[in-house]
């Protein structure tokens, strides 16, 4: 559990100081890595990747889901971790301002993520759901002494 929440406040604390540190009115949008990552500000004020959900319902949806991820934290406290700690961010960032603030674009990516604008705590959302389908995937594959005792005969 240590591991979760230290990964989680982690999370929380670097996507809470990217976001201070990049809203500032007087920043303009900067091509960073050779054009790879460009720092963009925008206000998001709907659902991620424009999905048709009602403002009403936006922040009670992370709420429930952060609440069945903890129950499930053992199974993989890094994943889990890293998407508490960007679900929670980006939940705060809406219930006290109304919408989420975005500014990593990423202009190379294959179409339609090009176009997309995110930020840190998406990322960790994300990084953290990636590695938790890997450790599940990982899990449902025999492993190679379980498969050496089938060809055995189960000893």
């Amino acid at each position: 559990m240590g591991g979760t929440l230290f990964t989680a406040l982690a999370a929380y604390s670097g996507c809470t100081a990217a976001r201070w540190y990049l809203d500032r009115s007087s920043r303009r949008d900067t091509d960073c890595l050779g054009g790879r990552v460009r720092l963009k500000s925008l206000w998001n004020e709907g659902a991620a990747f424009g999905l048709p959900i009602p403002a009403e319902v936006l922040p009670l949806a992370p709420a429930a889901a952060l609440g069945l991820l903890w129950s499930g934290r053992r199974r993989c406290p890094l994943g889990t971790g890293l998407i508490l700690g960007g679900g929670l961010r980006n939940l705060q960032e809406r219930l006290t301002e109304g919408r989420v603030y975005d500014y990593l674009q990423f202009p190379r990516a294959p179409r339609p993520l090009d176009r997309y604008v995110f930020n840190l705590a998406d990322l960790c959302v994300f990084a953290g759901g990636a590695l938790c389908l890997r450790r599940e995937r990982g899990r449902s594959r025999p492993g190679k002494a379980e498969n050496a005792r089938r060809k055995n005969g189960g000893r």
